[in-house]
């Protein structure tokens, strides 16, 4: 067998300031084969990014040091190597892409520049070698008019080519590891498909290990030959990934699987999620670190930290792991064909029986047709002007929102889907008048937004809340939560001092927060528990609509299934209605009765979830579906991924908008723009050729 690529063993690193340390791994032992990818996978937290920069030891720049342990990459134990000697092994031996690509790029200089100045480094050769080898790894990831795009600045590339610009730097010196800390993590499904399929093929090609870094397990069943779980610092299991995804080990895997939606979870229902949040690493808690938050746990976890040991052909760090898969396999052995089936393809747990169900549905499939609608949208339009000032004509215009009729109906939720730059965003802010519309009528609860009174407005507004995707972004870091959450309750002027507070306390409790939780500040709390203070904020007022902008893209799936089954217990209780945008499609049908989708400022489809998912008519939305990351490789063949990226708001296409990217365009596609088209109950597309 070949030596590994790179070999982890005990490793433990520390992070000290003022005479206080903290042990953020400890005891991670790990390797990689040649042209091996290992997926390392958990909840923000678990110190994957810190284990991906101690190979390459940058955690040394970030007050952290290994104080035990080795790192070997091939034959280099980097661990006793000097820092200024590190400079040797960084893109040659290893090279990293990181999260955001921003971060990786100097912004005052071209990307070409900085492309050919990493080839530099480690090789003997002119400026121009350098600069037509950085040109040809450019045209080698995907990005088309390479030369072009080489005396770009980082600023100037959107986010999907700034990612492959910064995989293309990577790959400057052919190294043996490529450590991918979330790559796709930020971006759309469509262009983490592309990123994904450009890895295997350049991994192919090179071939290269991949350690890649994620808390998407779709993504790691589809580009993973192993996986480890990383949890508070320690590796809890480490396998095969078709093996450990199917039928995992560890209380904790099995809790990350049970937390993710797919096609085959019922729209509506409780989904199960791993109660609690992950221990501070300063204060971590005594044996098994996963106890606290185990189901199984016994005395024993909370005495003694469990070894990692072999376990039915892989490693986990449990006392009850053969004692849990015994159980699991009596049980199976008893189950029917159709409960084992499930089990294999990846199925959430079981749902709890006091589980909210989905609303009634009519003919149409969506929600009972007899709802009155609570908002109402005929020809809405967006346009930002380009440039232009005082006494200078604007240069051009974005065309945000174009032409957009929908209707939401009272306590339904209408989900909305689409790339960046789609124009999902701007639409719900022009709902709320957040955005002032440039032409159009916006009805809520059969008034016209625009026709209001600022009086009018203002006590309008209290019956529309926002859910915001960065919940710190949206508290006043120098005020309490308890101060944050009753702030609309001071502007409105509906709830004065101990009326206040003990209404604080309450809409903290609606939320799974204990009263304390309002004397503390925002810095103090953990993601999740910054999205639950934000969404009591926009329950203070009892509002009818909220609009959930993005509210579980940022968030681990385990702490996403907790929002989520919140988000639909307050529905149920106070019977609101949602516009849900999200990227995450499982997510978004699962929290939604219908769903629209936008592509460039214009809904092209819309239908109840279930019938959307199952057939979708318009080729943007069977290609957004396509993208989705499979976590069942053994399915379906490989199907058509969408190529190219969004064009510019500023300047359309002609005729359908779609036809630039869309395999089945015709003449008539590149000229004529389409009409809605019925193709079902409920069903409308905007497509001269639906599917």
């Amino acid at each position: 067998m070949a030596k590994p690529i790179l070999e982890i063993d005990r490793l433990r690193v520390e992070f000290t300031k003022e005479n206080e340390s903290l042990t953020a791994l400890s005891e991670v032992s790990l390797h990689i084969r040649p042209g091996e990818t290992l997926c390392l996978v958990g909840e923000s937290g678990s110190g994957k990014t810190i284990l991906s920069k101690a190979i390459l030891r940058l955690v040394e720049f970030e007050g952290g040091s290994i104080t035990h342990g080795t790192i070997r990459l091939g034959q280099e134990d980097v661990t006793r190597r000097p820092q200024k000697q590190m400079g040797g092994i960084r893109g040659r031996k290893a090279a990293m892409v990181f999260q955001e690509p921003m971060a990786a790029f100097d912004p005052l200089f071209p990307v070409g520049k900085q492309i050919a100045e990493a080839y530099l480094r480690h090789n003997r050769s002119s400026y121009k070698e350098a600069w037509e080898h950085a040109a040809r790894l450019l045209g080698k990831v995907g990005i088309p008019e390479p030369g072009l795009r080489m005396k770009q600045y980082p600023g100037e590339l959107s986010g999907g080519m700034l990612q492959r610009a910064m995989i293309a730097m990577a790959l400057s010196c052919a190294p043996d590891l490529l450590i991918a800390d979330e790559p796709t993590t930020a971006l759309d499904v469509t262009i983490q498909s592309q990123i994904l399929t450009l890895l295997k093929e350049i991994q192919k090609e090179y071939g290269m290990s991949i350690l890649f870094v994620t808390h998407d397990l779709g993504v790691a069943a589809e580009i993973a030959d192993r996986v480890a779980v990383l949890y508070a610092g320690g590796i809890v299991e480490i396998g095969e990934a078709d093996a450990l995804l199917r039928t995992p080990l560890h209380p904790y895997t099995k809790g990350l699987i049970g937390s993710v939606t797919g096609l085959e979870t019922p729209r509506g229902s409780r989904l199960p999620s791993i109660e609690g949040s992950i221990p501070s690493l300063a204060e971590p808690p005594s044996g098994c670190r996963f106890h606290p938050r185990c189901p199984h746990a016994v005395q024993r976890c909370a005495q003694s930290a469990p070894p990692l040991e072999e376990i039915a052909g892989r490693e986990a760090a449990c006392w009850l792991a053969g004692e849990l898969r015994q159980k699991e396999d009596a049980q199976a052995a008893e189950a029917s064909p159709d409960i084992v089936r499930g089990r294999a393809e990846f199925t959430p747990a079981v749902i709890r029986p006091d589980a909210a169900a989905p609303p009634e549905e009519n003919t149409a499939g969506g929600i009972s047709g007899d709802r009155t609608p609570l908002f109402s949208v005929h020809g809405l339009r967006k346009t930002y002007r380009l440039g232009g000032g005082f006494l200078r004509r604007p240069k051009g215009s974005i065309y945000a929102v174009d032409d957009v009729t929908f209707t939401i109906r009272e306590g339904e939720t209408f989900g909305l889907v689409g790339e960046s730059g789609s124009g999902k965003s701007t639409l719900g802010r022009t709902l709320l008048h957040l955005e002032p519309p440039t032409e159009g009528d916006v009805l809520f609860a059969g008034k016209e937004i625009s026709a209001m009174s600022p009086s009018e407005l203002r006590k309008a507004r209290k019956q529309m809340q926002v859910i915001f995707q960065d919940p710190y972004g949206s508290l006043n870091p120098r005020w309490t939560v308890g101060q944050c959450i009753g702030e609309p309750l001071a502007v409105h002027g509906t709830h004065q001092g101990k009326e206040r507070r003990d209404k604080v306390s309450e809409l903290l409790a609606s939320v799974g927060l204990p009263p304390s939780a309002g004397e503390r500040y925002p810095h103090e709390f953990s993601g999740g528990q910054r999205q639950r203070i934000g969404i009591a904020r926009a329950m203070a007022l009892q509002p009818r609509f909220i609009l959930a902008d993005e509210a579980v893209s940022a968030l681990d799936v385990s702490v996403q299934a907790q929002i989520l089954n919140l988000l639909q217990e307050l529905r149920e209780r106070e019977n609101l209605t949602y516009l849900f945008i999200g990227h995450g499609l499982h997510a978004v049908r699962h929290m939604s009765d219908r769903i629209g989708v936008m592509y460039l400022g214009k809904l092209v489809e819309t239908a109840p979830s279930d019938e959307l998912f199952r057939h979708p008519a318009h080729p943007y939305t069977a290609a957004l579906l396509a993208s989705v990351p499979r976590r069942d490789r053994s399915g379906s063949p490989e199907r058509v991924r969408l190529a190219g990226e969004i064009p510019s708001p500023a300047n359309p296409p002609s005729g359908c908008r779609f036809h630039t990217r869309c395999p089945g365009a015709t003449a008539l596609c590149r000229e004529v723009q389409p009409e809605w088209i019925e193709v079902g109950p409920g069903h409308t597309a905007a497509c001269h050729y639906p599917l």
